[in-house]
């Protein structure tokens, strides 16, 4: 009995395993195909900042993609969307969009082409809000840019809120940390799939 028992949890753990790498490659591969047809606009999601006002690597890497779309001229603006990292505050320290917008005039995007989102605390709340703008704008196309593992996501976010048209452009940065971030992903997707950014 002992031993069925332990054949029975070896087995599911071996399955579990596999549907985890499954999923990381499935999200890994859909994160890295990038989709640069022209669009409306592109939306670079926010990441830490560094005390001294520079982005950190990984944001910085958001902000290079970024860059990279509108110099090719396939957006009319850039969003960049992020929130305020505990202990800062609204167009001080810690603001994201304050740090992304500075980076990208600080390598020759012109004001207007900007667009700060400075609420965007998380994904549902980036989608959510990038989609207002666009309505307002009445533009119906976005580039989401982030890191690969996030795009996946980031694009679900975006027509859950009512974009019809979303593409992705992942950033050009990998970390150790991706090892921790892939799987998580491989949870957050179908949490947002079934509408509950609650749950995590």
């Amino acid at each position: 009995m002992k031993k069925t028992l332990r054949r029975w949890i070896g087995g599911l753990a071996a399955g579990a395993g596999a549907a985890l790498a499954l999923g990381c490659a499935i999200i890994a591969w859909a994160g890295c195909q990038d989709d640069l047809r022209p669009a409306d606009a592109a939306v670079i999601l926010g990441n830490r900042v560094w005390p001294d006002g520079r982005p950190s690597p990984a944001l910085a890497a958001r902000l290079d993609e970024g860059l990279a779309i509108w110099r090719a001229g396939k957006v009319k603006a850039l969003i960049v969307s992020g929130g305020v990292e505990a202990g800062g505050r609204l167009g001080g320290e810690g603001d994201e969009a304050r740090v992304m917008r500075a980076y990208l005039l600080a390598h020759g995007v012109p004001d207007t082409a900007i667009i700060a989102d400075p609420y965007g605390d998380n994904t549902e709340l980036t989608g959510r809000n990038t989609a207002a703008i666009l309505r307002a704008r009445g533009w119906t196309s976005v580039i989401a840019v982030s890191q690969y593992y996030h795009v996946p996501r980031t694009r679900l976010a975006l027509r859950r809120a009512g974009v019809t048209d979303v593409r992705g452009a992942h950033a050009r940065y990998l970390t150790w940390k991706d090892v921790f971030a892939l799987p998580r992903e491989v949870v957050a997707w179908p949490v947002y799939w079934l509408g509950r950014p609650d749950w995590l």
